[in-house]
């Protein structure tokens, strides 16, 4: 059994994928479209995923503001959520992804990525430390 972990943007969407025991996450891809509403390749692009790696779960990041209330962006990935449990029947869990953004530059900073580089992978690494924080829960 595998997870996927996924960070939903606005145009990109940050894929990592769990290791058969769910103990660890690691980057896969991020998937890049043109428009924010377009998101039929990108659905397949998971789906896709989701079979290569077996995945029988989905983990995805939910953007909630600090004070815990949910804006534009949580009703997005809301009816991203629908659409991917729909297309795929894979469960789909959202998961808190305040500050992981944050996280995954400072990482990427203390790697000594350029800056110019860090777009490439930042989206990535966001979804390694959502999945992460998952499989972490899960032991506890």
């Amino acid at each position: 059994m595998r997870v996927l972990g996924l960070d939903f943007g606005s145009k990109t969407v940050g894929v990592a994928v769990s290791d058969a025991l769910m103990i660890t996450a690691q980057p896969v891809e991020t998937i890049t479209r043109k428009d924010e509403n377009k998101l039929r390749q990108t659905l397949a692009r998971i789906e896709q995923l989701a079979k290569e790696y077996e995945v029988d779960k989905i983990v995805l990041g939910m953007p909630k503001n600090m004070n815990n209330t949910l804006g534009e962006r949580a009703e997005k990935t809301i009816a991203f959520k629908e659409n991917l449990e729909r297309r795929s029947g894979i469960e789909v869990i959202l998961w808190d992804e305040r500050l992981t953004t944050q996280a995954a530059e400072q990482v990427l900073i203390e790697s000594n990525v350029r800056r110019e580089n860090r777009k490439e992978y930042i989206d990535q690494i966001a979804a390694v430390f959502i999945l992460q924080g998952y499989l972490d829960s899960l032991k506890k």
